[in-house]
């Protein structure tokens, strides 16, 4: 995920979307890319009020399952990584708190919100939020631009990122 380089969050959107509410920004890992099959292997989260960064919370996931060779290269979480990572179900309280009330915001909104939905369907818990994908906000705030991909986005604000999936 990228890193801000201060504390506080500077909305790319600023006077374009009324946002007044908070915000968190989320990005998962998963075991594949189905949420009916697959599973979280590594969630963070930013929680942002008012511009001010409240809260970080990231961590590895037991996803009760095998983590493929290819997910493994793509994602630098092996199975070893995970085994005594807590279930789902251990954080879930905490990631609810983080999200109630927040504009879902991730990149691919949609992959990411269906993952963490799906987890607390697993559990019974209830889960919507509205979402900001982060591609479609940049195709209408740059249309000039091609490419709206994660590494293009990076290089093109001079973010910092130290790795792309990890």
């Amino acid at each position: 995920m990228p890193r801000t380089r201060a504390g506080t969050f500077q909305s790319p959107s600023a006077g374009f979307l009324p946002i007044t509410g908070p915000v968190a920004i989320v990005d998962v890992e998963t075991t594949g890319q189905s949420a009916a099959f697959g599973r979280v292997i590594e969630v963070a989260v930013i929680r942002v009020e008012r511009g001010e960064i409240i809260e970080r919370f990231q961590t590895l996931l037991n996803p009760e399952r095998y983590i493929s060779p290819m997910i493994q290269g793509l994602t630098g979480i092996s199975n070893e990584d995970v085994a005594g990572a807590p279930k789902f179900r251990k954080v879930s309280k905490r990631l609810l708190a983080l999200l109630d009330g927040a504009v879902f915001v991730a990149h691919n909104a949609r992959f990411d919100y269906s993952f963490i939905k799906a987890e607390f369907q697993r559990l019974g818990i209830p889960f919507n939020a509205k979402c900001l994908c982060t591609v479609k906000l940049s195709r209408k705030l740059f249309p000039e631009h091609r490419h709206h991909d994660l590494s293009s986005l990076i290089r093109r604000h001079g973010l910092e990122c130290d790795s792309r999936h990890r």
